[in-house]
């Protein structure tokens, strides 16, 4: 059931180009979700970490997160500008993606 909730709210996240307040990996972050898609019959979310621990990471890129080991608490009102170079045409996307910024 979690999985459904936390995969509900990464679709908002990324129609609204909201934030998500979640954890990874014991860590506590703000995504600026980018693509979800899968991969090997897994859910994965590309997004920019715009927040580890109360602060700005040193480094703007994009990282993928596993859907599964991503505990979303809710979408912030936050908003994001999604990268300038982000491709959700690019070779590893194809046919396996859900949804993603426009």
């Amino acid at each position: 059931m979690r999985r459904v909730t936390d995969s509900r709210l990464v679709l908002e996240a990324i129609a609204l180009r909201r934030c998500l307040d979640a954890t990874y990996n014991r860590t506590r972050m703000k995504l600026a979700p980018h693509i979800l898609y899968t991969r090997h019959g897994e859910l994965f979310v590309d997004a920019v970490a715009v927040e580890r621990e109360g602060r700005e990471p040193g480094e703007v890129k994009l990282g993928t997160f596993k859907l599964a080991g991503l505990h979303i608490a809710e979408v912030v009102a936050r908003t994001f500008q999604p990268l300038p170079d982000f491709d959700a045409n690019d070779e590893r996307y194809r046919e396996t993606t859900p949804f993603s910024v426009a």
